[in-house]
């Protein structure tokens, strides 16, 4: 199976405040990410990591961390990823680019750090996993998404901030997704 997630920022006190995560703590919060993790993904899973693994942690507690998720690691980097230059870090990812298209149940999936207005495919169905804009629902990029819902319909935030700390195929996404329009239909 094939999950994706984005924006963990392991390490980053602030971004508890900043994006109004739900952790005491940054200990409870790495503790909490790793859990929710390993709860879902398997030893025979892929994990895209769509950007932005830590922030301003020891090398050491970075390869700490990153042996105790299971799955294997893909990382698509981010703008806090300047220190997978090492290679000690690098190794423990199967793959470590700056952009990807790779299938997923026979579907095309454009994963890049940053959400794209097209991306490779989009007018033959492809779809587009991104992360960088957490949940902050007032940045240019978060306006553009919600008041373009059509055009955006294949594209999925998989930062953390929005998908339950936890991460999530694309049928998951997408069933989410549905379930957002659904209830904002509704009302």
């Amino acid at each position: 199976m094939i999950f994706y997630t984005a924006d963990l920022h392991l390490g980053h006190e602030n971004v508890i405040c900043m994006s109004e995560r739900p952790f005491e703590n940054g200990r409870e919060m790495i503790n909490s990410i790793i859990h929710n993790w390993n709860s879902v993904v398997t030893k025979d899973d892929d994990v895209y990591v769509i950007g932005d693994v830590f922030f301003k942690m020891q090398l050491e507690d970075e390869l700490t961390i990153l042996r105790r998720l299971m799955g294997r690691k893909h990382l698509i980097l981010g703008n806090h990823d300047k220190r997978f230059t090492d290679e000690r870090l690098r190794k423990e990812f199967v793959s470590v680019e700056n952009y990807a298209v790779i299938k997923d149940n026979d579907r095309s999936v454009v994963l890049c750090h940053y959400p794209l207005l097209e991306w490779d495919g989009y007018f033959r169905g492809a779809y587009h996993v991104y992360g960088h804009i957490h949940n902050n629902f007032d940045t240019p990029a978060y306006r553009i998404i919600l008041n373009n819902k059509e055009h955006f319909e294949r594209a999925f935030n998989a930062g953390v901030d929005v998908n339950g700390y936890t991460p999530r195929t694309l049928d998951e996404m997408i069933q989410m997704s549905e379930n957002e329009n659904k209830t904002i239909a509704d009302m």
